[in-house]
């Protein structure tokens, strides 16, 4: 798979569920990638990125910005709160808004910078035990509290359980995200990303069918 694949694959499934050109943003997930490869994608123009640690990002994406214009870097995975001061640097979205500690302190810096990431609440659609994120049943509260903090609520994103069918999760944050007004939606992978555009994902995250497998894992 390429760039160029996903890219005609993403437009196809805009099309298919009557949705504009361009309304999904494809973010490539970067995540332990050598960076040959990454330059490879930033010289093929594109410029939205994914990563799931903020050390990860502090180490490449400061020197990779200063020699690409215009490149966006999303946080997909989970943030310590002794590292959301440095967060708000380094990326223009955070994704995975999965706790109310975290949303205090969040609120605390946008306060004192004057400026904060978009951020999508991390739903936990599946109630897995072992994954992070706010459950369905207790995510419209979470939401209100956030927007009472004034934090840039901008959607909400999901990672359904692996052995599950992605559609019913899918459906399911589409649903609350309409019913707290909320028009971003983080959704689907390189496996199922057309389905998510299908229920009306915003931004999908693809990562091994764009760079190819990983060459270590995290």
């Amino acid at each position: 798979m390429s760039l160029d694949e996903i890219r005609t694959r993403l437009r196809a499934a805009e099309s298919a569920a009557g949705r504009p050109e361009g309304s999904v943003e494809l973010i490539a997930v970067s995540k332990v990638q050598p960076l040959p490869r990454i330059e490879a994608v930033l010289e093929a123009g594109h410029r939205l990125f994914g990563e799931n640690r903020v050390q990860e990002a502090a180490g490449k994406w400061p020197e990779l910005r200063a020699r690409h214009e215009g490149v966006a870097v999303h946080l997909l995975g989970p943030l310590q709160t002794n590292k959301a001061r440095q967060a708000l640097d380094l990326f223009e979205a955070i994704h995975s808004l999965d706790r109310p500690k975290l949303a205090r302190t969040l609120a605390r810096l946008a306060q004192e910078e004057g400026r904060c990431p978009e951020l999508f609440v991390q739903v936990n659609t599946g109630e897995e035990e072992q994954k992070a994120g706010i459950l369905p049943a207790e995510a419209d509260a979470f939401i209100a509290e956030c927007r009472a903090m004034d934090l840039p609520v901008r959607g909400l994103m999901c990672i359904p359980p692996v052995e599950e069918e992605a559609a019913l999760h899918f459906a399911l944050l589409a649903k609350i995200a309409a019913r707290n007004g909320l028009e971003g939606l983080s959704m689907g992978m390189s496996a199922d990303f057309e389905k998510a555009v299908a229920f009306g994902a915003t931004h999908v995250r693809v990562g091994s069918a764009i760079f190819g497998a990983r060459t270590t894992e995290g």
